[in-house]
Order: C-alpha cells, then sequence, then structure tokens
C-alpha cells in the first residue's frame, strides 16, 4: 500500500533499530479515510473465502478490524486485555508479552463470541516478534474456529513474528512490509 508507506515515511518516527512509533498514524491517532482503505485491502484479500468473524486484540487493531468487518459484512470481535467485572468466566486466556510495552498480559476472548462454526480472519496492526499474534492463533485454535488467515498492517521483517506464523503454515497478509529501521531510516520490502 503505497499510500501507507508515505505517510509512515512523514509521519513515523524511528525510536530504535527495533522500534517504530506510529502514533500518528495507528496508535494514538487514526486517520478515518486510510484506514477504511486498510480495511478494504484486507477484505479485498479475503472476500471470497467465507469469513464470518473478523478478530483482533485490543487495542490498536480495532480501528483497521472494523473497517476489513464492515467491508466484509460480518461481525468484529476483540479480545480483551484487562478484566473487568463483567468478563466472561469461561473466557479463552492466553499470556503473552508485549514487545513494545515491556509486559506481559493475559489476552481474553468469550467462548460466546467465537464458536467451531466460524471461519476467522485476525487482524493486527503491527507484528514484531509476534507474542500476541501466536497467543490470539492459540485461541482461535482452541475456540474450534478455523482460522484462514491473519492480516497484519505493518510487518517488520527484520523480527521473527510474521515468518513464525507463515512457519506454521498459517496464511499471513501484510500491508506493508518494513525491512530495517537501522540507523533511523525506514527501509521497505
Amino acid at each position: 500500500m503505497e499510500e501507507l508507506k508515505q505517510r509512515i515515511l512523514a509521519e513515523g518516527s524511528v525510536m530504535s533499530n527495533d522500534v517504530l512509533k506510529l502514533d500518528a498514524i495507528l496508535n494514538h491517532q487514526v486517520d478515518p479515510q486510510l484506514i477504511m482503505r486498510m480495511g478494504k485491502e484486507f477484505a479485498d484479500l479475503y472476500r471470497t473465502e467465507g469469513v464470518t468473524k473478523v478478530v483482533t486484540v485490543e487495542s490498536s487493531g480495532i480501528p483497521v478490524a472494523f473497517t476489513t468487518a464492515f467491508e466484509l459484512g460480518v461481525p468484529l470481535v476483540f479480545a480483551r486485555r484487562k478484566k473487568t467485572l463483567l468478563a466472561d468466566p469461561d473466557s479463552l486466556i492466553e499470556r503473552v508479552p508485549s514487545f513494545t510495552k515491556g509486559i506481559v498480559t493475559d489476552i481474553m476472548l468469550s467462548r460466546q463470541f467465537v464458536t467451531e462454526q466460524d471461519r476467522i480472519l485476525f487482524i493486527d496492526d503491527i507484528i514484531a516478534n509476534g507474542d500476541a499474534a501466536r497467543g490470539m492463533i492459540r485461541i482461535i485454535e482452541r475456540s474450534g474456529a478455523t482460522l484462514l488467515g491473519v492480516g497484519i498492517v505493518i510487518e517488520k521483517c527484520f523480527q521473527s513474528g510474521a515468518q513464525a506464523i507463515r512457519d506454521q503454515n498459517i496464511r499471513l497478509d501484510s500491508l506493508v512490509k518494513i525491512t530495517s529501521l537501522q540507523d533511523g531510516q525506514i527501509t521497505f520490502g
């Protein structure tokens, strides 16, 4: 997605050789028109696959997952990172480390919203080491649903997450691939 690449170059900030700050695009502020185009891109990739639900992890994946679900005409279900008083006690839970936050959290998905009849498209904003994505994949597998694929807005190819998922023979599509952040320069693949 050339438009997204240009926005990353203009509004992204390289924090280190491993971290790209995208608060102006994905993680704090979103451009609704750009997000809608991203959702359409993912929907077009999976339109003929029989998706019944789009799944994501809160919170940065929600806007793109929502627009993808909207384009496909299916519900969006998101896994929560914090347990609330109203949380389903029968939720599927995985403990996952967060690369950018530097903490370990639980992600929880209610069994009420994902069943073995579902055909799932998992959407997320960025994949680095892939811990959250692998946790979400384990939850989807335990639910009995069929995982059709994973859609990632930005894949950091120099980290192992996306390749580890592809190595499991899981389809993974990225809108933009970044091959390096060395010396403060963003290099696309």
